[in-house]
Formats: C-alpha cells, structure tokens, sequence
C-alpha cells in the first residue's frame, strides 16, 4: 500500500473501479425545465462546448500518433473481465477496450458529453433519460452498438453476477425500453439530480459476444477470453504475470469525434507487472517502462535522482489538481468485536503521530485529511449551522455529543500538543472502554490481551506503520503488520478479511449515489463494498439519503457536511494525508498538451499525451 493513494481504489484498479467508476468523481448533473435532447449535460444548463465543438481544450492539436508507451502495474492479473468481483482484470482494459454511454468533460466540473449515446434526454419530470445511439458506433468485430446492447448490459451489471457496486450504483436505474432501432429510455424508481448522469456512464457490453462467452465464469479458459468492446484499443497479447500488449484498433469507429480527437495517441500500450514498487522505481530508471505515478515521498524527493535525470533524459514534473481529495486513513474492521467501541477507535487514532511522519518520512509534503471530503466544500467547517442542525437533531439522541460540539480537528503533536498527552488521553479512553494493563499487557476483564493485525499490500508503507505500532505498543497494545501478495490482498479486502487496512475513499466533485457502497448498512456485509469499516447505522444511511436526493446545490453541500461530521466523530478512520498534485515521472520524449485538465486522475491526464 503505498503512502499516497489513488481514486482507482488500490488493487480494484485492476478489475471494477477503473474510470467507469472514476466519472461519478467529476459529475452531477443537470436540472432542466422541460425534456430536451442535448449533446451534453451540465448541473446549470450551461455547457462550455457546443454542439459543433471540435475538441476539448486540455488535448491538443500537435498531438503525434503512433509509437509504443510502457507503462507498469503491481501484481498480476487473472480474467479479462473488469466488471465481476472474484480476480483481478489488467491495468488499462476498461479505458481501452471498453466505453460508456458519455464522457465527462476534465475542465468543467459538473459536465457530460456523448460518446456512444449522440443525445441524451431527460424528461420533464426527472423520471427517465432516453439516449439516441450514434449509429457509427462500433464494436471491435464490427458489428454495431445497438440498443438491445444497452438494455443487456443494464441488466447485466444490475444482476448478481456483475461486481455489487454496479448494483447499488445503478440502484434507482428501474430498467430500460427500447423505443426504436436507436433509441432506448432508462426509467428512474426514484428520481435523483445526478441519476441521469449516472445512467450515461453505463459500460456498453456487446450482447452477442457474451451469449457465446460466459460473463462470470466459474474457472477455466474461460475468465481469460479477450473481450469485444467498442474502444480505441485492440488486446494483443496477454502473459498473465508479466504483461498485457494493447494496439491501437485502426477501424475504431469514434476516431474523428470531438470527444476522442487528441486523445489514446498511442499505437501500442504495453503494461508491464511487477511485484514491488521499489523494484519498479529502479526498473523504471534502468529504462523498462516509460512512465509512473509516484506515491512514495521518499521516492520523489530522494530516488528520482541519477545519470538519466541529470541528462534530461527523465523528467520528474508535479501537476496540480482542483480533485477533492476525500479521505485515507487506516480503517477499522467494526465487524470485528475489538473495534465495536467508539472510545477505542478513538484511542487508536491518537497514538499516530501525523507530524512527526510529515517531517521525517515525507519531507513536510502532505497535508492532513481533515474531512471525509478533504479540499472541498463539502467538508464540514467549525460548529453545525442551522441547515445542518436540521438534519441531524432527529438523530441527536443515536449521536456523540461532539457532533454538535466538536469542530472536526485531528489530533496533532504540533505545540502546544504533544505525543504524550495523546497518549494519556488514550489511556484513559481505552480505561473507560474496559482495558487495562494487565500482567504487562492491555487486557479486558477476560484476561483477553489486546492485539490486531494491519494487512499491507507492499512493502513501502512498513516504513509509515513501524513508528505508530511503536507508539500503541506504549499502551500495551500489541500489533503485527504484515505484506501479502497484492492478488491475495484485493481477494481479502473484498472478503472483508482483515482487521485494520489503509485505504481511500475517494469523493466526486459533486457526491451521490456512490456514497451508498462507501457507508451504509446494504453495503455493510455485501461482498466487495467500499464499506470496509463495516459501518451500520441508520443515521448515516438516512444522510446518505440525503445526499442523493438532495434537490439544490446547497441541500447537497449541507447533507456532505451533516454526513461528514457522524463519520468524523465514529472514528471508523485513522486521518491519513492528501497531496493536491499528480507527481509524475517520465522519460522525455513522452510529450503533454500545455493545458491542464482541472479535475482528473493522473492516467486519464495520459490518455491525451503522445511521443514526440
């Protein structure tokens, strides 16, 4: 698990939660008067680009095509199918073999625009949206994207055998009907301001290549069948364990549309597996691939160094973002009996030493998550104003008193804090929760010792983890951490097998119905969820409620701000730390639009980027 993580989930990157699942981090949607089709959707009506728009400002029209990028991943992979739950699917495969309905625009925050749907059109009452197919659209075999396609694929990732998110994501999706040879109507249970939105992130699967293939199979040759998508890129070559080669489809049917023009540049794409990220950092400056993101500060500050940086030949450049960085943290398994006590979640949380961290491990270049929807304005500020108050009263007696009285402010061992009186206050938290030294050891009235395991997916964060053990083991807390292969790691976290993890959670730019697999009961104990601190309450599922069928902008920002504060004060987290830039290294011939996108992830950045 390396220090600073991406949106992409971990090791989910590898199969579910690649980009299909990185929109809803950049949408919200679009309220209209009176049902209209339209090239694309925004939350005020108000698109930066016309219908008759060329290309988006962030590619770039000197954009060369052709050449072959390296890129690497962690691990390895075991299917060819990124929507099902058991295994994991190569880095790459949704972006570039696969595509959905829209695309979201990287400059606009709130913004839409058609890709395999040529208009989408929500109705007056918010209750369905219709997308007419662009009748060019095609998949890899050529043969066309219908919208018996969409109606399958619908169906498809709403039915046990896709991943659960897809389930609770599409939840208020009732189902589809077709209309006509190109148009098909999604009809809502329960309207929502971004549920059209949602709905055109939909994967388009090909119908026919899955009546002769199974979707999830059991085991076998199967899972490794290379699918039929309708992306820009063709599978290659597969060798499970070391790479995946990917070229460039040269009868790719989106070629000269403005959603597609600047971008996927590169004739081939081969993405290279290795089992550790120090080694790839060293294989990656011997030459081995061409490009990374580096989420280790002692990395960026003291191994991106040598011969070929010297000479230019590597380039180690920061980009920022305008990205809601949500929250990371160490999380608590609440399944699990020693961390059902919120006293106890919350001496834990004490004896982590963020400062002292910072300054030694990351040369001072984080920033503390502060909020569940850290650099945003969804995160919640001082006491609760009284919108929010009307939101959380009803709750009053099923909630902490810091709810109401507590700004959310983590611990620190800044002056005049210290580390030990954290320490102190723990001890007497973990004293009023039944624990004592006992024989040497924190002990409950059992005799049972107090002892957990953190489960880490690579070496690299052993460094970060060593001193906070150091620091419980003061309390008499004994703690083991350990890294395990990533394949088994993604296989545990998805089991709910673990007692504390590291993980993120990532927010949108405008939250919604995501919010149900990262907190609620449904997703508590469904396999696969991002609910892995096992978080049930009916508080915060009605907030979360709240969230998704918030009416106006400001109903949303102050249900954010309610939710923030019940999950704060539930210490179900340890508050990690968010960087506001993507650091990116590359070799130099590797060439960027000067324009920045302002809400993106470091690989959809590098979809626009060629070879000189």
């Amino acid at each position: 698990m390396t220090e600073k993580l991406t949106l992409q989930y971990g090791q989910m990157k590898n199969s579910l939660l690649t980009r299909h699942c990185a929109l809803f981090f950049l949408l919200t949607c679009l309220l209209p008067i009176q049902s209209h089709a339209a090239h694309g959707i925004s939350i005020d009506g108000n698109l930066k680009y016309p219908k008759d728009f060329s290309r988006f400002e962030y590619t770039s029209p000197e954009a060369r095509i052709g050449g072959t990028l390296v890129l690497h991943d962690l691990g390895s992979y075991e299917k060819m199918n990124p929507f099902t739950l058991k295994g994991s699917a190569p880095h790459g495969l949704s972006p570039y073999v696969f595509e959905t309905l829209a695309v979201p625009s990287l400059d606009e925050p709130f913004a839409e625009y058609g890709l395999i749907a040529s208009d989408i059109e929500l109705a007056s009452d918010k209750k369905s949206v219709t997308f007419t197919l662009n009748t060019k659209a095609r998949f890899s075999d050529g043969s066309p994207v219908t919208v018996e396609d969409v109606k399958f694929s619908l169906e498809t990732l709403k039915s046990d055998s896709a991943h659960p998110f897809y389930q609770m994501y599409f939840r208020d999706i009732d189902g589809a009907e077709i209309l006509d040879k190109q148009r098909i109507r999604f009809r809502f249970s329960r309207p929502n301001r971004e549920l059209h939105m949602v709905a055109a992130q939909l994967p388009v699967l090909s119908k026919q290549f899955y009546a002769r293939h199974p979707f999830n199979p059991v085991g076998g040759n199967e899972a490794m069948t290379v699918p039929v998508g309708s992306g820009p890129y063709l599978v290659a070559e597969v060798i499970p364990g070391k790479s995946i080669t990917y070229k460039k489809n040269p009868d790719y049917w989106a070629n000269d549309l403005p959603v597609r023009k600047g971008f996927f540049n590169f004739e081939t794409i081969i993405v290279k597996y290795f089992k550790d990220p120090v080694v790839s950092i060293e294989a990656f400056k011997a030459g081995e691939f061409d490009f990374m993101m580096v989420n280790i500060a002692k990395q960026w500050q003291r191994d991106l160094t040598g011969r070929r940086f010297d000479s230019g030949e590597l380039v180690k450049q920061a980009f920022p973002h305008h990205n809601g960085a949500g929250m990371q943290g160490f999380v608590f398994n609440t399944r699990k009996p020693l961390f059902g006590d919120r006293r106890v979640r919350k001496a834990l949380g004490l004896a982590f030493d963020f400062e002292w961290t910072n300054k030694t491990l990351f040369f001072s270049q984080y920033t503390r998550n502060n909020s569940f929807f850290s650099n945003s304005n969804f995160a919640a500020k001082g006491l609760p104003d009284a919108s929010e108050l009307q939101l959380l009263e009803p709750f009053r007696s099923q909630l902490p008193v810091e709810v109401f009285s507590q700004a959310l402010i983590p611990p620190s061992t800044d002056p005049p804090g210290n580390l030990r009186a954290n320490l102190q206050e723990a001890k007497i938290l973990l004293q009023q929760a039944g624990w004592d030294i006992r024989d040497g050891a924190l002990s409950n009235a059992q005799g049972e010792r107090f002892h957990f395991d953190i489960l880490l997916s690579d070496t690299s964060f052993e460094r970060v983890i060593a001193p906070y053990v150091s620091n419980l083991k003061k309390l008499g807390i004994d703690v083991a951490y350990r890294t395990i292969d990533p394949a088994l790691y993604a296989d545990r976290i998805k089991n709910f097998d673990f007692e504390v993890v590291v993980t993120t959670f990532g927010q949108s730019q405008s939250p919604g119905n995501e919010q149900r697999d990262n907190w609620t009961t449904s997703a508590a104990n469904r396999m696969g969820s991002k609910n892995l601190a096992g978080i049930s309450s009916p508080v915060v599922d009605a907030l979360v409620d709240a969230i998704i069928y918030a009416e106006t902008q400001e109903q949303l920002t102050t249900a954010c701000r309610a939710l923030d504060r019940v999950l704060w004060h539930g210490y179900y987290v340890v508050p990690n730390w968010y960087l506001a830039n993507h650091r990116l290294a590359y070799v130099a011939k590797l060439k960027h639009p000067e324009k920045l996108p302002f809400y993106y992830s470091y690989d959809q950045w590098l979809d626009n980027w060629w070879l000189q």
